[in-house]
């Protein structure tokens, strides 16, 4: 007997946020299940050879297997670094003073 879980694939954008409920066969993995997805064909501008996968936010390897009921996110590329932005806003509030 073949075991199916019940997962989601979700990408998000700043305009919209998409999510694809699918089954796929127990075994399968995150990069199997975007590709399952049919995500891809949604968004060719992903490239999973450069965007990171995560499952409820914890960036996982393309490989991990997944469970039932599992959450799989794809992630954009960042436009800014998070500690450069950071820097950004202390020169603002500096300068501001």
């Amino acid at each position: 007997m073949n075991r199916h879980i019940e997962i989601e694939v979700v990408y998000a954008l700043p305009e919209k946020q998409v999510m694809h409920q699918i089954r796929v066969p127990d075994g399968t993995t995150a990069q199997q299940a975007v590709r399952l997805s049919g995500i891809l064909e949604v968004f060719p501008e992903i490239d999973l050879s450069l965007n990171k996968i995560g499952i409820f936010g914890k960036v996982v390897n393309p490989g991990r297997l997944l469970h039932d009921a599992d959450r799989v996110e794809i992630y954009r590329a960042l436009a800014v670094d998070p500690k450069e932005a950071r820097r950004r806003r202390a020169r603002k509030g500096a300068a501001a003073r």
